[in-house]
């Protein structure tokens, strides 16, 4: 439930087109819905500006459909659901309950467009270093989308091949911020920072060879960049980057 979704409920009100009684029963569920096994955040998206995302890892398909299907109703017309770290048959199991929803195999995503979305917020780009980075770079990416921004999709431009990044600057000068995903050495987002006048959000994949220890020279690389526009986020963690870019756009 979003703030436009609460003030078109009260002026439904007032224009005597939804009752009081019919509005509590909306209500009710804030600010949370407890399922048994979940208790569900509706009012995130009041707090926030941005709603709650499921993450389906761990869950069962069945525990995964109940909470979509329950924050679909929670959030009507007014907002997006989403669903990260979701297999095939999570999908299965929530296209039951919500025909509409969408899958993303490469982001493992499962998400719910709104049905009135509102005019997009600002655009970023999602840069990956190498095509093994590609789903965490499009969790990042889909993520973004359905948080309402425009997306730029920059792949393959890691350091071993500097042209290919220099090659984007028309690209990279459009985004609001930059979203960079990189494994092995993680050097591609203080490159990025460097040439862009914006927020970047670097996120370090388990991509590389031993001692890339999945991930973790990548995060300590980022984590040391020379470039003072570079903020990370955790390994792997696309749709962490994705929500901070809506974020910081948004406002």
């Amino acid at each position: 439930m979003t703030r436009d979704s609460v003030l078109q409920l009260l002026e439904g009100i007032q224009r005597g087109e939804t009752t009081p009684a019919a509005a509590l029963e909306r209500l009710v569920k804030l600010p949370y819905e407890d399922t048994g096994f979940a208790k569900i955040d509706h009012h995130r998206s009041l707090r926030l500006g941005l709603p709650e995302v499921i993450y389906a890892a761990g869950k069962s398909p069945e525990q995964v459909a109940e909470i979509f299907v329950r924050m679909a109703e929670g959030a009507g017309s007014g907002g997006s659901v989403i669903a990260t770290r979701a297999g095939s048959e999570a999908f299965a199991a929530v296209r039951e309950v919500v025909p509409r929803a969408e899958y993303h195999p490469q982001a493992r995503i499962i998400g719910l467009p709104a049905a009135s979305p509102a005019p997009a917020a600002g655009r970023i780009a999602v840069v990956c270093a190498g095509t093994s980075d590609l789903p965490v770079a499009e969790e990042a990416a889909v993520t973004a989308e359905y948080l309402g921004l425009e997306v730029d999709r920059i792949v393959d431009v890691g350091v071993a091949g500097l042209h290919r990044i220099l090659a984007q600057n028309e690209l990279l000068s459009r985004a609001r911020a930059v979203i960079v995903c990189a494994g092995m050495e993680g050097a591609l987002p203080s490159v990025v920072g460097g040439l862009v006048a914006a927020l970047v959000i670097a996120v370090p994949t388990s991509v590389g060879y031993g001692t890339a220890f999945g991930g973790i020279t990548a995060l300590l690389g980022m984590l040391n960049s020379c470039s003072p526009n570079v903020c990370v986020v955790n390994i792997d963690n696309g749709f962490g980057a994705a929500y901070v870019a809506a974020m910081s756009v948004r406002r």
